[in-house]
């Protein structure tokens, strides 16, 4: 039998800190003189009682530390609680807000998806757009935690290989989740700051530089513009720019260079592989476009760099319309979408230390192809890969794709446009951010969509930010046997 109690007093103790946290966004409406601060001080109380209840309740069970079922159980279960806390606010504050509305919100949030469910942005009162941003930058700290922690112990997509950079055991979690989790969030924090620092020195005014400050380091994408990155062009997008590829590095690197080791983060093969592969994507789209629509270099150069990045580390900002590109530019988007940032950073998708895992058990295959009696493994940062590792990777990109199918499928049969569903199973499942088609507002809102496809894209969002064999196992009946 599983015992539940040390995974509820966990999520119990997040959802309380998520109920005081409203607090901010309830100080900033009441500063303003805006009466949505009474929905946080309402949302806030909610949270916090239900959350703290639930800690005191469960507080003895936690002594005997987490187990195996523990870690999938729980960041499943968090990703699911918080996310239906996180609606009150919304729910609250503007009563005509359906809940699949708020819960799409929050979902896309804590997952930093970035798609929106709200139409009008710009109406939105300060502390509404505040709480999603803070929604995302949670998030984004909450994933760069579990990857660190818990999925080299789930051996989750090849995850395991990860174990060797210092991570402990499942009997030492907690203490070791306490020192990643202190040691990420200065370095989480400090980043953000700096962040927001230089964007009001490009000229965002401070509200809109905490804002998206927020929303980049945690490559979520949540603007307070209908407009996204359209509102703030030039400086602002050189600076978003910077910023989205640093939060798609892996953060225990910049923990190291904190440190003064430099070496592990320039010999690091995701880095130099995601830094290579956006040069190659910037330089093809900017080439398609030169030749195609005779565009000027520079600032055709400002815009592409811009949008790669934001579509590469699933930020999702937009800045214009890029599916006036062209077919190649566009597909380009589509594929990179597909690949995301590093292991152990906020960005989302499949990730690319799989993808160089993959090329690499593809290069060996085709080697014992020519020789077959040669004793060949697969290698990736020079050192040898356990084929356990491999196939981990080769079922999750199986398990990504038939994801990626199923979820098209299924948003067809909802009623949207082939176009509309393809767009929007990409953005759910690689948690990137914005969708194309005729039923996607002019912001990028997706509040003309049907009911079930909005719970279709919540499902595609939360398997793809777990990646998805986290979430899938709980489908096991051996797992409830324990």
């Amino acid at each position: 039998m599983i015992d539940l109690r040390p995974v509820a007093h966990i999520i119990g103790l997040l959802v309380t800190v998520l109920g005081l946290l409203m607090l901010i966004p309830m100080a900033l409406d009441w500063q303003r003189g805006d009466a949505n601060w009474l929905a946080f001080l309402e949302a806030a109380i909610i949270t916090t009682g239900a959350g703290g209840l639930v800690a005191l309740a469960t507080h003895s069970a936690i002594a005997r530390g987490l187990k195996l079922h523990d870690s999938f159980l729980l960041t499943s279960g968090a990703w699911l609680v918080l996310p239906a806390f996180g609606t009150l606010p919304f729910l609250i504050g503007a009563p005509d807000v359906s809940f699949t509305d708020a819960y799409f919100e929050a979902m896309s949030g804590v997952t930093t998806t970035g798609t929106t469910a709200f139409p009008a942005l710009d109406r939105l009162p300060w502390g509404t757009n505040l709480w999603r941003a803070m929604l995302q930058w949670l998030g984004g700290l909450g994933i760069v935690i579990v990857a660190l922690i818990f999925l080299p112990v789930m051996k989750v997509g090849g995850m395991q290989y990860f174990r060797s950079e210092g991570f402990d055991t499942l009997g030492k979690i907690l203490p070791r989740a306490i020192d990643i989790s202190t040691a990420m969030l200065r370095i989480y924090i400090g980043l953000t700051v700096l962040c927001a620092v230089v964007y009001a020195a490009a000229g965002m005014t401070a509200y809109d530089a905490i804002l998206h400050a927020l929303t980049t380091l945690s490559t979520g994408g949540f603007s307070n513009y209908d407009a996204s990155f359209g509102a703030y062009k030039g400086a602002p997008e050189v600076v978003a720019t910077v910023f989205m590829i640093l939060a798609s590095l892996p953060f225990i690197r910049f923990v190291q260079l904190s440190q003064g080791q430099m070496r592990p983060f320039w010999r690091d093969v995701q880095v130099r592989a995601y830094l290579r592969w956006i040069g190659y994507a910037v330089a093809v789209i900017v080439i398609y476009r030169m030749v195609r629509h005779e565009a000027a270099f520079w600032p055709t150069l400002r815009e592409v760099t811009f949008n790669v990045a934001a579509t590469f580390s699933g930020t999702g900002y937009l800045s214009e319309d890029v599916t006036k590109w062209g077919h190649l530019a566009f597909v380009v988007l589509l594929v990179i979408g597909l690949i995301g940032g590093c292991t152990s950073s906020t960005a989302c998708s499949v990730k690319v230390f799989r993808y160089l895992i993959l090329f690499e058990a593809i290069k060996t295959q085709i080697k014992r192809l020519h020789s077959p009696h040669r004793v060949l493994a697969v290698h990736y940062d020079g050192r040898p890969v356990e084929a356990e590792v491999v196939s981990s990777v080769i079922a999750f990109f199986s398990l990504f794709i038939l994801s990626y199918g199923l979820l098209i499928v299924g948003l067809s049969l909802t009623g949207l446009t082939a176009e509309t569903a393809m767009t929007a199973a990409w953005t759910a499942i690689a948690n990137v951010g914005p969708a194309w088609g005729p039923e996607v507002s002019g912001n990028g809102a997706i509040d003309q969509f049907p009911t079930a496809s909005k719970w279709l894209m919540i499902a595609g969002m939360y398997v793809g930010r777990l990646e998805l064999m986290a979430v899938y196992v709980l489908l096991l009946p051996r797992f409830w046997r324990g």
